[in-house]
């Protein structure tokens, strides 16, 4: 039982350290372009912006990912999300010292 749950501590360390560098871009991408589309919405200079709305929903030149990339982004974010959570619900609790 300890071998079992050694392993699937681990694999899930090892999902989430392969998983978050690869992630960090794409989300980084998502987060920064939305931004500033809102921003550049905001002050009505949104039809000299709208490539940013392209790149934020994953068109980027001739690579065009629209179908894919938003799922491919919530998936990531959602595994990375699990496998953080459930590292953190598997660390040690620290017992409170006595106080009287």
């Amino acid at each position: 039982m300890a071998k079992n749950k050694a392993r699937i501590r681990q694999a899930l360390r090892q999902t989430h350290r392969v998983l978050a560098p690869v992630m960090a871009l794409p989300l980084l991408i998502t987060l920064t372009t939305g931004i500033l589309f809102q921003l550049a919405a905001n002050s009505g200079q949104m039809s000299e912006y709208l490539w940013l709305l392209d790149i934020h929903r994953g068109h980027f030149g001739q690579l065009n990912l629209e179908a894919i990339y938003p799922l491919l982004n919530g998936l990531g974010l959602l595994t990375l999300v699990v496998t953080g959570i459930a590292m953190w619900l598997q660390l040690p609790r620290r017992q409170k010292p006595n106080r009287r």
